[in-house]
């Protein structure tokens, strides 16, 4: 067991040392925290237009419902957070095993003594941590914005959201890893990831078509659906077990697949 925790130590340490080195990975970043610094100041100024308006309404007497401003403000965050990883995330995954193969490098990994499983996690590891690296001056900038807010929120609903944000990009991630290791071309590998996984952003409104059981069974695999559940506080068990599918799901084809290059080689 520790032989194995090192050895996902090794690749984990390699993966990310590796984003932080590639001029594409800092290139990506900064496109993400330039349009993501955009729409985080836009959604800021139509929360605080929204309560503006209710301020106004309720000084001339108009009864509206009641909205929580600081929660609607993080929801809407993390949703526009959330719809940009569709595109960013594959950018990072797409490189994570096709430039090995590119490189000439898979064929060493597939027949040095670590084993399938120990790369893919390190590698995943690696790409999250980079990714979490990415989004963590947007949660500085909320943590800013929500801190002279009276009541204060709840930082619990604040950390499940970002939770969920993880998990969703674990999960792209996990399965663009996979897509990474059937082509040693990072450009259809960003591609097929990316319409991968919006076939699974989108799939709820396909399962409405179906309706029944059927419909339930399709659309509880849609990660929007999840990712909603989470951000808006609530802790759905189902949510963190379909996540954590699709994260080991992605290992696992990944491992499949670097064992069957094992054996061609062999």
């Amino acid at each position: 067991m520790k032989t194995v925790l090192f050895n996902i130590l090794a690749i984990y340490r390699r993966e990310l040392l590796s984003y932080f080195a590639s001029p594409l990975a800092y290139t990506i970043a900064a496109v993400y925290w330039l349009i993501a610094g955009f729409l985080f100041t836009t959604t800021l100024d139509a929360v605080i237009l929204t309560a503006a308006q209710y301020d106004q309404a309720a000084a001339s007497g108009i009864q509206t419902a009641p909205v929580d401003i600081p929660y609607e403000f993080v929801r809407r965050v993390l949703e526009v957070i959330g719809s940009m990883s569709l595109f960013v995330l594959p950018m990072l995954s797409m490189g994570l095993y096709a430039e090995e193969r590119k490189r000439g490098t898979l064929e060493l990994l597939a027949t040095s003594p670590l084993t399938n499983w120990s790369v893919a996690v390190g590698k995943l590891l690696g790409v999250l941590t980079f990714f979490f690296t990415m989004s963590l001056p947007l949660l500085i900038y909320e943590v800013i914005a929500l801190a002279t807010v009276n009541p204060p929120v709840q930082i619990n609903v604040l950390l499940l959201g970002h939770v969920g944000l993880l998990l969703l990009a674990a999960s792209v991630l996990s399965l663009g890893m996979f897509v990474s290791s059937l082509t040693d071309s990072t450009i259809l590998a960003a591609i097929f990831t990316f319409a991968l996984i919006l076939g699974l952003w989108i799939i709820d409104l396909v399962a409405r078509n179906f309706g029944g059981v059927v419909g339930d069974a399709i659309g509880h695999l849609s990660l929007l659906k999840h990712y909603t559940n989470l951000i808006q506080g609530v802790v759905d068990t189902s949510s963190l077990i379909l996540f954590a599918s699709y994260i080991v799901l992605g290992v696992f084809l990944t491992a499949q697949s670097i064992d069957t290059l094992r054996f061609q080689r062999s």
